[in-house]
C-alpha cells in the first residue's frame, strides 16, 4: 500500500512557510508500513489541483492533502477532492454545531463563510477538529482512500494521532518496526563498504545508512503484523552489523553520545570534571542536558586564557611558553588539574583553534587537542576537523566524548 501526500497552498511554492506537515505524516505513515513515493505541493488553484488528484490516484492507493480547509474562497481542497470523485457535498450538522461552539468558546460570533467548513460528500468519514474550526474527511472512492487534512501543523498532527491514523491502521494491516544503529569514528563510505552485502541482498527487512551531523547510522526496517514479529526479522542482521562495527556503535534508536557516556559513568561508577578551552563549554552543556547527570559530573570549568589555565587548573607558565596553549602537553595538563583539584576519578579536556583566524602553517584552524586523565595518568590525541568556527567545536565535543566512551568501555 502505498500513499501520496499532496500540499495545497501557494505559501508553500513561495517559501513563505515550510512543509512540516509532510515530513511528519511521512513518519507517521511509514510506521504504518505504508509507503510513501511522492510529495506534491499545488498552490491554490482548482484546476492545478484536479491536474494533481488526477495523477496521483493513477500511482497511489491513498491521497492526502493538507491545507485548504479553511472558510475563505482560496480554501478549495475539500470541495475540488469532491469534484474530482464526482460527489455532492452536503451540511454535516455535528460539524456545524462544534464550529459554532468553539466560536462561542472564544467568545466571538461566527460568520456565514466558516457554513462551508461544514459541508462533505454524504458518505464521509469525518474526522474531527478538536483545536481549531475546520474539521478533515475521509472518502473513499474505486478502492483508494482521499483524506483531507488541515494546514497548521498542530491541528493536522491532533487530527492524524487521533482519527486518521486509526482509520488508516485498520487499512493497513501491518506496521514498520525499526531499530537504528548509531556508530562514531568510520566514516559514510567506510560503513557502506563493511555491510555491502547486506545492503545488495536486503529484503525484509532492509538496510538503509543515513548521514547526521558527525556521526553515521544505520537503520534497519522490517515490515510485519506485530512488534514481536518485527524483533525477530531485525535482531539476525542486528547482531550481524554489531560482529562487524563493534564498539564504533555508540547507540541505538534515540540514543545520544551524552546520555550513553553519563550511563557509562554511573555503571562503572566513576565521577568527572571538564576543562575546556575551545569549546566554551560546549562539553558540559552536552553532559547537563542528560537528566541524572548530577551523580556523576563533579564540575566544569571554561579555562579560556592562558591565565585562567595557570590558575585553575595549574598548568605550568613553562609548558605554555614552550609548546603553547593549543598543544598535547597543554591539554594533558588541563586534564589532570581539573581532575585534581575536583577530586573527580576522571578528567577531559579540550583546546584548540576553532577559527576564524588564530591559525598558523604550524598550528591551523581546526588543530585540537583533548585529553583524558585519571589516577593512573593522562592520554591526548590530536584532532584535524574541517568546517566553520561551529563545526570545528561540535566535532571536538563529539571526539572526546567518544574517546571517554571507549575509555569507559575499557575499564572492568
Amino acid at each position: 500500500m502505498n500513499a501520496e501526500i499532496i500540499g495545497v497552498g501557494s505559501e508553500l511554492l513561495l517559501g513563505q512557510i515550510s512543509n512540516t506537515d509532510a515530513q511528519y505524516l511521512s513518519r507517521q505513515l511509514s510506521s504504518l508500513g505504508i509507503d510513501v513515493y511522492w510529495h506534491t505541493v499545488v498552490g491554490d488553484n482548482r484546476d492545478r489541483l484536479l491536474r494533481t488528484l488526477r495523477i496521483a490516484s493513477d500511482r497511489s492507493d491513498i491521497i492526502i492533502t493538507t491545507g485548504g480547509l479553511g472558510p475563505t474562497m482560496d480554501d478549495l481542497s475539500k470541495e475540488t477532492v469532491a469534484t474530482f470523485l464526482g460527489l455532492d457535498l452536503v451540511l454535516h450538522q455535528p460539524s456545524l454545531e462544534r464550529i459554532r461552539n468553539h466560536f462561542s468558546a472564544m467568545g466571538r460570533t461566527m460568520t456565514k463563510n466558516n457554513v462551508k467548513q461544514a459541508m462533505f460528500p454524504k458518505d464521509s468519514i469525518i474526522l474531527q477538529n478538536d483545536i481549531g474550526t475546520a474539521p478533515g474527511a475521509v472518502m473513499e472512492a474505486n478502492g483508494k482512500s482521499y483524506i483531507v487534512l488541515p494546514g497548521p501543523p498542530s491541528e493536522l498532527q491532533h487530527m492524524f494521532d487521533h482519527y486518521a491514523f486509526p482509520y488508516l491502521k485498520r487499512k493497513s494491516g501491518q506496521g514498520i518496526y525499526s531499530r537504528v544503529l548509531r556508530i562514531y569514528g568510520i566514516g559514510e563510505s567506510a560503513v557502506e563498504e563493511m555491510v555491502k552485502d547486506l545492503l545488495v541482498n536486503q529484503k525484509n527487512p532492509t538496510l538503509a545508512p543515513l548521514i547526521g551531523v558527525g556521526e553515521v547510522t544505520l537503520r534497519i526496517t522490517a515490515k510485519s503484523s506485530s512488534p514481536e514479529e518485527g524483533e525477530a526479522l531485525i535482531r539476525p542482521m542486528e547482531q550481524e552489523i554489531e560482529k562487524r562495527l563493534g564498539t564504533a556503535i555508540y547507540g541505538f534508536d534515540e540514543d545520544r553520545m551524552e546520555s550513553v557516556v553519563v550511563n557509562l559513568l554511573r555503571e562503572k561508577g566513576r565521577t568527572l570534571s571538564v576543562a575546556e578551552s575551545c569549546t566554551g563549554g560546549l562539553v558540559s552543556n552536552r553532559i547537563t542536558n542528560v537528566p541524572g547527570a548530577s551523580d556523576v559530573l563533579l564540575e566544569g570549568c571554561v579555562t579560556y586564557s592562558n591565565q585562567a589555565k595557570i590558575a585553575r587548573l595549574g598548568v605550568s607558565p613553562k609548558t605554555l611558553k614552550t609548546y603553547g596553549a593549543v598543544s598535547r602537553q597543554t591539554a594533558l595538563e588541563m586534564a589532570e588539574g581539573i581532575r585534581k583539584t575536583s577530586k573527580s576519578d576522571i578528567g577531559i579536556a579540550t583546546t584548540g583553534i576553532a577559527g576564524p583566524g588564530g591559525g598558523s602553517p604550524q598550528k591551523p584552524v581546526g588543530l585540537v587537542h583533548i585529553a583524558i586523565a585519571d589516577q593512573n595518568g593522562a592520554s591526548a590525541k590530536e584532532l584535524h576537523l574541517d568546517g566553520d568556527r561551529i563545526l570545528i567545536k561540535n566535532g571536538a565535543v563529539m571526539h572526546l566524548l567518544n574517546e571517554l566512551r571507549l575509555y569507559l568501555l575499557s575499564l572492568k
